[in-house]
């Protein structure tokens, strides 16, 4: 069975990135077991607590070991990915030497209610993920724009050709994990 960490970078309640995560998950393929990584819970991170961590920290290093693959999806705020995300990467790559992402395959997908599509959010965290050494699908890149006409509550499709090329994403990313693993 191969473990799929699924880090939503949005942390409201019913976010349209939790939709798209719920979405994508329902295309893996048999085989294949999805864990939520949840991040709302997370203190904020502070490099003074490399010695003593709080057991939460911990806990989340522990389950983002545990993960052979990573989807990571993610609204924008401010060009960038919500604090909450950025938050998470910090703590699983820390302390210097014990990085948890390392080596492990993900995809990105970024959405938006409006038509930028998280464009921003996306490439900077690609360019967070190259360093913390995470090999990412490159094609197709997964920008989802007008979110709420795409899915409804439940993260079921409801426009014709958004599960099509959902798909194809899922698909390279079944492709990567199995090359690398």
């Amino acid at each position: 069975m191969t473990k799929v960490g699924v880090v939503v970078g949005s942390i409201r309640e019913g976010s349209f990135s939790g939709r798209l995560a719920k979405a994508l998950v329902s295309l893996l393929p048999e085989g294949y077991e999805a864990n939520y990584l949840q991040i709302e819970h997370l203190p904020l991170y502070s490099q003074d607590s490399d010695e003593n961590s709080p057991q939460e920290y911990l806990d989340f290093r522990a389950k983002v070991e545990e993960q052979d693959a990573l989807i990571f999806v993610t609204p924008e705020h401010n060009r960038s990915v919500p604090a909450a995300l950025k938050n998470a990467l910090d703590i699983a790559s820390r302390p210097y030497g014990e990085n948890k992402w390392a080596g492990k395959p993900a995809l990105v997908a970024s959405q938006s209610p409006g038509v930028i599509s998280g464009f921003g959010a996306n490439h900077h965290l690609r360019q967070m993920l190259t360093f913390l050494d995470v090999p990412v699908v490159q094609q197709p890149e997964v920008y989802i724009a007008e979110t709420p006409a795409l899915f409804n509550e439940k993260g079921e499709f409801i426009q014709e050709g958004t599960e099509e090329f959902l798909q194809s994403a899922i698909d390279k990313f079944v492709d990567l994990v199995e090359k690398l693993g």
